[in-house]
């Protein structure tokens, strides 16, 4: 996905309208969506790590926060970038001290999947891999909106493997400090990971790194979600949608904070982020199909675009039928109450989570079929017509 960009000079989503058409409106308010309930979930984190860092008030770190992430996505691509490129440095020197004291407290993290029988211990393999693999699928939404300005000329091979490179190796890194430090972690607050590392400097330092942490990632989703909202058909400047974002994200923050209720929407969010794998197979089937050909001038004007219907069932489709194979949260409580959710991974598959793959496979091979009869339906109208 992130390979599209040089080549089309197109943001992710709004290049998704080549094989949505007018059906984008519901992966564009979607990712939307998700981008302003994301900002509110990591802001909390990030404005409590300022607060305990300086002692000021909640609300006043969580206005800092706001302020400097939503003038990155205001300031779009080129300032994001900039941002980005030194704070991974940054952040990267924190980690690596942060990491060199956790391996020397000598954690050794704990297991879930001890006193599990074979099946059930591979079941739990299985969605333990899900669950790391579903961090680095999210950012498919985003990829060709950071790789867009990229010369043409840029290798394709080479875009691919460095973004695979950096989304694998510092999701890897960051979930396998998390792993070393979870049986210490009886709870899910930002002092909890001071208290872990003795308070202090590097207390300190964990805190400083949550905070610009946060800064970084919403940064990227207040930016993104301004463009998932244009695709959509919403005629709004860029720069309104991102203050839109951002100022939305705030108000969320707020009210998560509010009731601790940072969990309860966080199994939302993560629920509906399966219709990402379906998305990401019908756009990646119809740049092969169509990619080499594309004129993206006819992707600019939504009153243009095709009906999209073959995209729309094809996306549905693949979640649906991806329901009984997910071990998410939510699902629990669905298929407690009879629902077809979570009910083939607990009942056949002893826990293990394939509903990302089958989402994926079901939304191919819908939009393949589709698309197929939908080019044998034009050719006949065609050959009738001469």
């Amino acid at each position: 996905l992130a390979t599209m960009g040089p080549s089309t000079g197109m943001a992710q989503m709004p290049l998704a309208r080549l094989a949505y058409g007018k059906s984008i409106v519901l992966p564009g308010l979607l990712n939307w969506l998700s981008c302003i309930g994301w900002d509110g979930i990591n802001s909390v984190f990030g404005a409590a790590a300022l607060s305990l860092l300086t002692g000021i008030d909640f609300v006043v770190a969580l206005i800092a926060i706001v302020v400097v992430q939503g003038a990155l996505g205001v300031i779009g691509y080129e300032g994001i970038h900039t941002f980005e490129k030194y704070m991974a440095i940054v952040l990267g020197v924190m980690f690596a001290v942060l990491t060199v004291a956790i391996v020397a407290q000598g954690a050794t993290g704990t297991s879930r999947t001890d006193g599990l029988p074979g099946a059930d211990g591979t079941g739990a393999f299985v969605t333990f891999t899900t669950v790391v693999a579903s961090f680095v699928l999210a950012w498919s939404l985003y990829a060709s909106d950071y790789t867009r300005y990229l010369p043409q000329s840029t290798s394709r091979l080479s875009i691919f493997w460095l973004t695979a490179l950096g989304l694998t190796l510092s999701a890897g890194w960051i979930e396998l400090l998390g792993l070393l430090v979870a049986d210490k972690a009886t709870e899910t607050t930002v002092g909890t990971i001071r208290d872990i590392l003795g308070g202090g400097v590097l207390g300190a330092l964990a805190l400083i790194a949550i905070a610009i942490g946060t800064v970084a990632v919403n940064a990227l989703n207040d930016y993104t979600g301004s463009l998932s909202l244009q695709a959509a058909g919403v005629r709004v400047p860029r720069v309104y949608s991102a203050v839109v974002v951002a100022i939305l994200g705030f108000l969320f923050t707020l009210y998560l904070n509010s009731g601790n209720l940072t969990h309860k929407f966080e199994t939302y969010l993560l629920f509906i982020s399966y219709w990402i794998a379906p998305w990401a197979a019908v756009v990646l089937v119809d740049w092969w199909q169509n990619g080499a050909r594309v004129d993206v001038r006819r992707l600019v004007d939504f009153g243009r675009l095709h009906g999209g219907a073959v995209g729309l069932v094809a996306l549905i489709a693949g979640f649906v039928v991806s329901l009984p194979f997910q071990t998410s949260e939510l699902g629990i409580d669905l298929y407690k109450s009879g629902w077809p959710v979570n009910n083939i991974a607990f009942d056949t598959l002893h826990g293990a989570d394939f509903a990302y793959v089958v989402g994926f496979v079901v939304a191919a091979a819908v939009y393949l079929g589709g698309s197929l009869l939908r080019g044998r339906s034009t050719a006949a109208a065609m050959a009738e017509g001469t």
